[in-house]
């Protein structure tokens, strides 16, 4: 399992978009994001806890390999 960067809610969410996710929502710092029936919810935290990115991906159904792949090609 690869090491998730440690990165802000900003980031996290570019990111999201561009492996398909968009924004529907967001109330006060926590965006929601949707692709199809599967979502995810993003604090737009200075930088996100390790675990809170982990949940986050893993309610999205993305893999963490497939996160870090297109964080660091979009770089």
């Amino acid at each position: 399992m690869p090491k998730l960067p440690r990165i802000s809610g900003r980031q996290a969410i570019d990111v999201l978009e561009r492996l398909g996710f968009r924004q529907v929502r967001q109330r006060g710092s926590h965006v929601v994001l949707r692709r199809g029936a599967g979502g995810c919810v993003i604090p737009l935290h200075m930088e996100l806890a390790v675990g809170t990115l982990r949940g986050a991906l893993r309610q999205a159904g993305i893999t963490p390999e497939q996160f870090v792949q297109k964080f660091e090609g979009g770089h």
